[in-house]
């Protein structure tokens, strides 16, 4: 897939959804460069992995909504309402698709989600190792 999204933007892509900060299941395969029915493909074949709150199905009148806050074309867009990963949902994707980007992904997720938290993922002052 071309044009990743960057880490960096990621706090652009964030939308609030029934009271949740979510990423869009396009936005998550942008973040690991893959095609988005990737992504949902991992989310079917990992069900288990799933449970109810990692994933928001949008409903008509949310997927509606969404759909006017974005300039489509009448021929191009999504057709089939996108899927929306809370926090938990896109932790659980960083796990499925093990990559490098997933320490990237996590710590950038609760630096831009909820600045109050502390994320040591990058500091590496704290690492040590276990004995």
């Amino acid at each position: 897939m071309k044009n990743p999204i960057s880490i960096e933007n990621l706090q652009s892509a964030i939308l609030e959804i029934r009271g949740m900060k979510v990423l869009l299941d396009s936005d998550v395969a942008r973040i690991y460069g893959v095609e988005t029915k990737r992504i949902n493909e991992a989310v079917r074949n990992n069900t288990e992995k799933f449970p109810t709150g990692y994933i928001l199905e949008l409903s008509a009148g949310e997927w509606a909504v969404l759909k006017s806050k974005f300039s489509t074309s009448s021929k191009g867009g999504k057709v089939k309402s996108p899927t929306a990963f809370p926090e938990k949902g896109l932790y659980m994707n960083a796990y499925v698709f093990n990559t490098e980007t997933r320490p990237r992904v996590w710590s950038s997720w609760t630096a831009v989600s909820s600045p109050g938290r502390v994320s040591l993922a990058g500091a590496s002052e704290f690492k040590r190792p276990l004995s």
